[in-house]
């Protein structure tokens, strides 16, 4: 999907101010990028009717909510249809403990998913009670996070050439 969006260096400022901090007041982000409050809210309504600002969430740190085992499941299908994958995508979507689910290339497996659970027991029932009941999944490998080193939501915004 191509968005035909011309970003100029406010709504660039905007974003960047908004990945840092999506809580910010509409004063303070207005104050943060150098403008006043009424041209930023229309600037920031307009990245989310146009798509840019997909959405805000609230960030969660899993510790404090008894999420302490994160996993990295690489999954295989027996078919390659489009019917057996759209299957298993709607499948997925229904599990809260899958924090993200990419289609992947280039690797023997056809699904990448970060799953996260509160203990190996909760990862035992959501793989063998869930993941591999799922139909057309033939194979999974896991691989536990022991330590994050990187973790971020900010989209590099170094390629927007900004209009005039």
């Amino acid at each position: 999907m191509k968005f035909d969006v011309e970003l100029d260096r406010f709504d660039i400022r905007i974003l960047h101010a908004l990945q840092a901090d999506g809580s910010l007041s509409n004063q303070e982000l207005a104050e943060q990028v150098g403008l006043t409050a009424a041209p930023c809210s229309r600037r920031v309504k307009q990245l989310e009717e146009s798509g840019v600002i997909a959405r805000r969430v609230v960030r969660i740190n899993e510790r404090a909510v008894n999420v302490s085992l994160i996993a990295m499941l690489h999954i295989s299908m027996d078919k390659h249809i489009p019917e057996r994958f759209e299957a298993f995508e709607q499948a997925i979507s229904e599990l809260p403990e899958v924090m993200e689910c990419y289609l992947i290339t280039g690797h023997d497996a056809d699904y990448q998913l970060k799953v996260a659970v509160s203990d190996m027991d909760a990862y035992h029932d959501i793989l063998l009670g869930k993941i591999t009941r799922i139909r057309g999944v033939t194979g999974v490998k896991s691989a536990f996070v022991m330590r994050k080193i990187v973790e971020t939501t900010a989209v590099p915004l170094s390629y927007i050439k900004p209009s005039k």
